[in-house]
């Protein structure tokens, strides 16, 4: 390309990955979404655009759920993370309580992006790290009723920031080892490599004062994701 031409970036779509079994619509409008969970603190920053046209995606509702550094969905507190389940989907694994830690929702500023407060999430059996995010596209002023989900995926850690997480104390002592990104199924056949957080120390010496994870998310803001349907956010409210 030469210098005078000035084109759009082309953002690629993010590819799409399954929403597991423990998705909930918790209907928490919140940046800090830890409730005091222990374990090393990550802040987000997800930046959602129009792959169509480059453009960021404004007012859209991100909702990001993950494990606790030990493993636990809440909402599934009393489920063993040593034990493996059916990943498959959603409400395959019958609820144990009404707990709401790691979990949560924020719009996208007028710039697209969306930022969280939480903890680095931990593993449980069969899987590497990773966040779940669903991406809503809103109308109106009755936001938390929207139910058009465009977008569904995963957020994956680079190795090496995987494992300093799992050196931590919170998240050591566990029966069974994490997977890493290459032996994990999902990883692998549904796009983690583009689906890799840029993560980087929030303090230059030390990586107790936790990490820094940022990512762009190209969406299809007129697609209806199959990953979780309409009819999930009756059937799965807190």
């Amino acid at each position: 390309m030469d210098d005078n031409t000035s084109a759009t970036p082309v953002y690629l779509l993010s590819p799409e990955q399954i929403a597991g079994p423990y998705f909930r619509n918790p209907k928490l409008i919140r940046r800090n979404i830890s409730e005091g969970a222990d374990g090393i603190p990550l802040v987000l920053r997800l930046a959602i655009v129009d792959a169509m046209t480059g453009q960021p995606v404004p007012d859209a509702l991100v909702d990001i759920w993950h494990c606790n550094a030990r493993g636990a969905y809440s909402g599934w507190s009393k489920v063993n993370p040593d034990v493996e389940v059916d990943a498959g989907d959603i409400g395959s694994v019958p609820r144990t309580d009404d707990d709401t830690y790691l979990r949560g929702g924020q719009f996208t500023d007028k710039k697209g992006i969306a930022r969280f407060t939480t903890i680095c999430p931990g593993f449980y059996a069969g899987r590497a790290l990773h966040i779940h995010v669903a991406v809503r596209i809103t109308s109106g002023n009755n936001y938390l009723q929207e139910r058009h989900v465009a977008w569904v995926g995963q957020l994956y850690f680079p190795e090496v920031a995987a494992r300093s997480v799992l050196n931590a104390r919170e998240y050591s002592g566990r029966a069974i080892p994490a997977l890493s990104n290459d032996q994990d199924f999902f990883y692998q056949s549904m796009g983690g490599e583009a689906s890799t957080l840029n993560v980087h120390t929030l303090a230059r010496d030390s990586n107790e004062d936790g990490f820094f994870g940022q990512m762009t998310i190209g969406i299809d803001t007129f697609a209806v994701s199959s990953q979780i349907k309409p009819e999930d956010f009756d059937k799965y409210t807190v």
